[in-house]
């Protein structure tokens, strides 16, 4: 290690220990026991790491997002360790409850596949409701944070609704709605593994599954026959993934081509009143307004968490058709 080295995680160290008795005192708070406490706060230490409370052991989760400048595996393999070791010490953790990985740009579906076989899960609370997270085995732990002002809206807006929740990963906007009062929640996504997994986090939420039905669906094909079935939703989650090629879905799908077929696809199937979230990560997409016939609310400055420094984590869309008079 170099000094610079060794001076960067002493930085690291004293901003983690700073953060971390603000947030969970905040975390308290708010009733949730997962949430980011370091997010590339230092410009030379391009981390995140999110701290996880649960009934098996607090635990940190640490991931290095994609360096501007190559940098040798091998030496970056050390600095992450120290980094690691550093957090571990700070916060009083042992290491084995720290997990490390790299947050590179992912096209396809790498982002889903499997890094591991380690299957560290924990179950967290939030806002009264529990769910499983994966600490070891994929890029994401099953729970995205940033999006957990969206879940709220989600529950606060669900009761007595039809709820459609699309792109649905591991379940917990649909949790929420049901949560929420939902007369029908459907989730659906392309992955099997989701799937499943998203009915674990309803079983630990006792839910039935009967109110909460499972679609493994390519999403464009699923919103076409939809619309040619004539259903109609009164609240409808988008949160595509930016790039997705799998063999199931009739066409790759990028977000920042295809958005506003998939907003008005959803559009078309919403009820008078009715209410569409669109959200996305892609920082490339050009939101065009006029591309929409609704109306539309960027939320994207409210969505965004205490916990995350980066107010550019994702954009959010509330969506809503335009009301139609009655001609006289």
């Amino acid at each position: 290690m170099t000094d610079k080295d060794s001076r960067q995680a002493e930085y690291f160290a004293n901003r983690l220990s700073k953060n971390e008795k603000h947030l969970r005192r905040w975390a308290r708070r708010e009733t949730v026991d997962a949430f980011r406490i370091y997010d590339r706060d230092i410009p030379e230490i391009p981390l995140s790491v999110d701290f996880y409370r649960s009934e098996e052991g607090s635990a940190l989760s640490i991931a290095l997002y994609e360096r501007p400048y190559y940098k040798e595996d091998e030496e970056e393999e050390a600095w992450l360790a120290l980094m690691a070791g550093k957090a571990a010490e700070i916060l009083d953790m042992e290491i084995g409850s720290v997990f490390v990985r790299r947050r590179k740009r992912q096209r396809g579906l790498d982002q889903y596949e499997r890094l591991g076989t380690g299957k560290a899960e924990r179950v967290i609370g939030e806002g009264g409701l529990r769910f499983i997270v994966n600490l070891s085995d994929y890029l994401d732990t099953g729970l995205f944070l940033d999006h957990r002002p969206l879940r709220r809206m989600v529950r606060e807006k669900a009761a007595g609704k039809r709820a459609l929740n699309l792109f649905s990963y591991t379940g917990s906007i649909s949790v929420y709605a049901a949560a929420g009062g939902a007369s029908e929640v459907v989730s659906v996504d392309l992955s099997n593994t989701y799937l499943d997994w998203a009915a674990r986090n309803f079983d630990l939420n006792k839910i039935e599954s009967k109110r909460a039905p499972m679609i493994r669906a390519d999403v464009m094909s699923f919103l076409d026959s939809e619309i040619q079935r004539g259903e109609r939703w009164d609240l409808i989650v988008a949160d595509p993934p930016t790039f997705s090629n799998s063999k199931a879905a009739r066409e790759d799908f990028d977000v920042n081509r295809h958005w506003p077929d998939l907003v008005n696809a959803c559009i078309a199937l919403l009820n008078p009143g009715g209410i569409l979230f669109f959200s996305t990560n892609s920082r490339k997409l050009r939101w065009d307004g006029s591309l929409v016939p609704a109306n539309c609310e960027d939320l994207s400055d409210i969505s965004i968490p205490e916990d995350f420094r980066d107010r550019k984590a994702h954009r959010l869309w509330k969506i809503e058709p335009y009301r139609q008079t009655a001609r006289l």
